[in-house]
């Protein structure tokens, strides 16, 4: 259960700030992007437009030059004049040296015949009296056509100029190189997807787009009535998205259309999302790293703390009842004490009633003195007990003495030798040679060593083995005594419980469970701490690690 509680508060921590991190980082990331973004695309936007301007006024401009040429020639020149093809050759040749914009060069007489010509078709002496642009530029004065075939069956497009000269009415006729002015609309063309085109008012190409559609076919591109200024739009054009500015001639009732690839302008845009995704994966991965790092270490810390505490408490515990147990033993002891020496006192009595003459005489004198004999075998066992239970109750305050722990540890074993002979039990000892003197109490830690190793004597039970070692190191502040047997084990549900006042896993009678408490107890006082270790079926050792003092009170 409070592995499950510290899993839980683990996640917490982890979900509780992963929020409070991940939340600004990634609406700043998409912020900052959608800022960019928005920002890059109004740029591309108007660079579109520009590109779209300047490509619209070169066109106009070409126009406005191309048609003041002719007007210039219409009105400086008579018919006469120019009706001698000898006359407009050399006009013509003029003309072109200044600016290849024209293929050809004729003079229509009113009734639409092809009076004069110079260039490359043979078109001279036919009848234009029919064409839609003969009428337009009777109509109008100056007329620039669609492109359209012709007598020439190619693809074309005129500029006409109406002179009215005395009572006669002719017209200055030249035909635009189209290469010249697809070049100019091509101008336009960005990138390696990018077009640009232009369509009459009915939709109809009047220059051949980059991809797919041909000249004089309907345009993808929806036409709207004209308007004013450059339009600038997204739109699915053929299926693909694009990015296209449009705009009207000024000369012509024609369409200029810029079409751009997003996939190629916004390419920036891509690296940008990516170098921000990139960015975003990995300050996202670094703070979910720190993030369960940081939680692991507090965690940890939480953990080390309640162990801490945990042992804190149950020190505080034990302590608690040893004081409450002691002043019970205290008051048990006293109690008992007086009626044994009331026993004790009236044994030795009735021991001497015994020694009369007229008592051995009787025929029970053998089991009055047997009697008498347990009565104060029975007596001084219970006085030992109390005397543990007012030595336990009191505390003696140790004695500070130079002791020398390995002498202590021969003596006790040796108080011991023949008991353990007598079971088959060696006792091995492995003493530091270099063991320093320590301020200490000699009697007591004789209590507490000879406790232990009665222990490991009654565990053991017979044909065993004892070992007591002792360690130090100079770096050492503390020096250490292990008594290890091979006895059968501690349980560890037991191994708890076996510093505990009264506790004894001895059968009944054979122990009063105060031998460890008290070593405990005397350990303790003495500043030092006492560890057990026990596998079941492979014996147990206690640690006794006492503080290393030099000449200065307890």
């Amino acid at each position: 259960m409070q592995d499950k509680a510290y899993r839980r508060l683990f996640w917490k921590i982890v979900a509780t700030t992963l929020s409070f991190s991940l939340v600004p980082l990634l609406a700043l990331g998409f912020s900052m992007y959608h800022e960019f973004r928005v920002s890059y695309t109004a740029k591309i936007m108007e660079s579109l437009r520009t590109l779209t301007e300047n490509r619209s006024n070169a066109i106009d401009l070409f126009l406005d030059e191309r048609i003041s040429q002719l007007n210039t020639l219409a009105y400086t020149h008579t018919y006469d004049n120019l009706s001698d093809e000898t006359y407009l050759n050399s006009v013509f040749t003029l003309m072109q040296s200044r600016s290849r914009s024209f293929v050809d060069i004729g003079i229509i007489n009113r009734n639409g015949i092809h009076a004069a010509y110079v260039g490359p078709y043979e078109v001279k002496g036919l009848d234009y009296s029919n064409e839609s642009w003969f009428q337009e530029v009777l109509l109008r004065g100056v007329y620039v056509s669609d492109v359209f075939t012709g007598f020439r069956r190619f693809p074309h497009f005129i500029i006409a100029i109406m002179r009215r000269q005395e009572n006669r009415i002719w017209i200055l006729r030249a035909t635009i190189d189209t290469e010249i002015f697809e070049g100019m609309v091509k101008a336009a063309q960005v990138g390696q997807r990018g077009d640009a085109f232009v369509v009459n008012r009915e939709g109809v190409l009047q220059t051949p787009p980059r991809f797919g559609e041909k000249l004089f076919t309907m345009s993808d591109y929806p036409i709207a009535s004209r308007f004013g200024g450059t339009r600038l739009e997204e739109k699915v054009i053929g299926g693909e998205h694009a990015l296209v500015a449009s705009t009207w001639l000024r000369n012509k009732d024609w369409l200029l259309v810029v079409r751009e690839d997003p996939r190629e302008e916004l390419l920036p845009l891509a690296h940008a999302r990516l170098l921000v995704l990139g960015l975003g994966i990995g300050g996202v991965l670094l703070i979910v790293v720190g993030t369960v790092a940081v939680a692991r270490v507090m965690i940890g810390q939480l953990i080390k703390s309640d162990r801490e505490k945990a042992y804190l408490d149950a020190t505080l515990m034990q302590s608690t009842k040893m004081a409450a147990l002691g002043k019970l033993a205290a008051g048990i002891a006293h109690e008992v004490n007086n009626p044994l020496a009331v026993i004790k006192e009236k044994v030795g009595w009735i021991r001497d009633l015994l020694s009369e003459e007229d008592i051995q005489e009787s025929e029970n004198y053998t089991e009055f003195e047997d009697a008498v004999r347990k009565i104060d075998y029975h007596v001084d066992r219970a006085k030992k007990v109390t005397h543990r239970l007012l030595g336990f109750a009191r505390r003696m305050e140790p004695v500070n003495e130079k002791v020398d722990i390995n002498r202590i540890l021969d003596e006790t074993i040796d108080f011991l030798r023949n008991e353990a002979h007598y079971r088959n039990i060696v006792i091995n000892t492995d003493f530091c040679r270099n063991m320093p003197q320590t301020m200490s109490d000699s009697s007591q830690l004789q209590q507490v060593f000879l406790n232990i190793l009665n222990n490991a004597i009654d565990a053991v039970g017979k044909d065993g083995l004892i070992s007591v070692t002792t360690q130090y190191r100079p770096s050492d502040t503390e020096i250490c005594v292990i008594i290890q047997d091979n006895g059968p084990g501690i349980p560890s549900d037991v191994l708890t419980r076996i510093f505990d006042p009264f506790f004894t896993t001895k059968e009944l009678g054979s122990g009063t469970g105060l031998g460890l408490s008290i070593s405990y107890s005397i350990v303790e006082k003495l500043g030092g701490r006492v560890l057990v270790a026990s596998e079941v079926g492979q014996g147990t050792a206690f640690s006794i690690y006492l503080p290393l003092r030099n000449g200065y009170s307890v």
